[in-house]
């Protein structure tokens, strides 16, 4: 697709976050686009269902089937698997990294941090669907540090279950950060 295509879609499938995280949906990124999702397995994300902006403010809604064969589940814990809590606030931040990139920031990202983190909840092997909803409350390209700014309020729901509250969670893409290959 080309990058003015990807920039007023609204939502997103599989096949086309899996090719996003892989660096193959644009055929014509601009200079400097640099943004991926993480791959399979630490992508939390199966679809976009709705991404939108207003000014600085914005929207994600996404989901993620689970599958009782996920990764960790057989890890975490023996004989009582539960999801890491820790995989649905990346899935959260991975949310506003892609915001950011469909915004039109330019560089890669970064998960800069959170406020408050609440759970109230888990994912386990027979739930079925998480949805993720963010909002985004500030987003915001700095011109002096070639830098853009996303801040949300995540929100996660498991079989349309709140489980989750994540305030403030912020991610940066910067245009000045070097990709290092591992040797």
């Amino acid at each position: 697709m080309t990058y003015a295509e990807f920039r007023q879609r609204t939502r997103f499938e599989k096949g086309e976050l899996l090719r996003f995280a892989d660096g193959r949906l644009l055929e014509d990124a601009p200079n400097g686009f640099r943004s991926r999702l993480p791959l399979p397995p630490m992508l939390m994300v199966d679809r976009i269902v709705e991404i939108s902006s207003r000014g600085p403010r914005g929207r994600l809604v996404a989901e993620r089937d689970v599958r009782p064969d996920d990764w960790y589940f057989a890890c975490h814990f023996r004989g009582d698997p539960v999801q890491p809590g820790c995989l649905g606030i990346d899935g959260v931040w991975q949310l506003l990294g892609f915001y950011c990139a469909w915004s039109g920031a330019l560089g890669a990202g970064r998960a800069l941090g959170s406020g408050e983190i609440e759970f109230s909840g888990q994912i386990q092997p027979h739930h079925r669907l998480v949805r993720y909803e963010v909002d985004v409350a500030r987003y915001a390209t700095l011109a002096a540090s070639r830098s853009t700014v996303a801040v949300g309020d995540g929100r996660l729901y498991v079989d349309d279950r709140p489980i989750y509250a994540v305030k403030r969670a912020k991610v940066g893409i910067f245009e000045a950060l070097e990709a290092r290959e591992s040797s």
